[in-house]
């Protein structure tokens, strides 16, 4: 296995501030949970702005935040905005087992994945990992559902969790809050709950 690795977020973890309390732990603004940080707290080695093939949707209920919870669905047509971060492996295991709400402890065997695999590491959201192709020769990965949009209620997200993610895509990509706010707003289960103005405003007061 490389001794880094790219994780590719598209969702809270865009948001440098949110991503770090994965690193060092903490509660992120707007959260209700601590997260007990990784093993190697370290910072990424490098940081980009990245495109996922697929589409984002909102559903379920999050602990952390309330609201739906973003996650992928990369069998869905287009692409979707993303922030990816360039990680130690054991890293990536760490922050694996926070998104699952397990303690960070064991690693991930994730050399015999090739693009497009996936490796189901429970039954939930955010359990399974799913390999991308390669950045600058160093292989990517990203956390998503084993299920398709299709299978899932769309459901509302939070204010702080939208404005957690759209902090991220304005950092990341360079987007304008309208534009965050019109995707955000754009997306199953945000849709008709939001319009992108109100995302904006969101972006604008943090």
């Amino acid at each position: 296995m490389h001794d880094l690795v790219w994780y590719a977020s598209y969702g809270a973890n865009m948001s440098r501030g949110r991503f770090d309390c994965y690193l060092a732990g903490g509660v992120p603004p707007g959260g209700s949970r601590a997260n007990p940080g990784c093993r190697d707290t370290s910072p990424p080695r490098a940081e980009r702005r990245v495109w996922l093939g697929g589409g984002v949707y909102f559903g379920l209920a999050s602990p952390m935040w309330g609201g739906g919870l973003a996650m992928l669905d990369p069998d869905l047509p287009g692409a979707a905005p993303a922030r990816a971060y360039l990680v130690t492996p054991g890293q990536f295991a760490d922050i694996a087992a926070q998104e699952m709400y397990r303690d960070p402890a064991a690693e991930l065997d994730l050399a015999a994945l090739a693009p497009g695999d996936r490796l189901r590491l429970g039954p939930g959201r955010y359990e399974t990992v799913l390999r991308l192709g390669d950045i600058d020769g160093r292989p990517a990965f990203t956390f998503t559902a084993h299920w398709s949009r299709a299978d899932v209620a769309a459901a509302a997200p939070a204010a702080a969790y939208l404005t957690a993610i759209g902090t991220g895509l304005c950092a990341a990509h360079g987007w304008p809050p309208e534009r965050a706010g019109a995707y955000l707003a754009g997306r199953p289960g945000a849709a008709g709950a939001w319009d992108g103005a109100r995302v904006a405003a969101l972006l604008r007061a943090r």
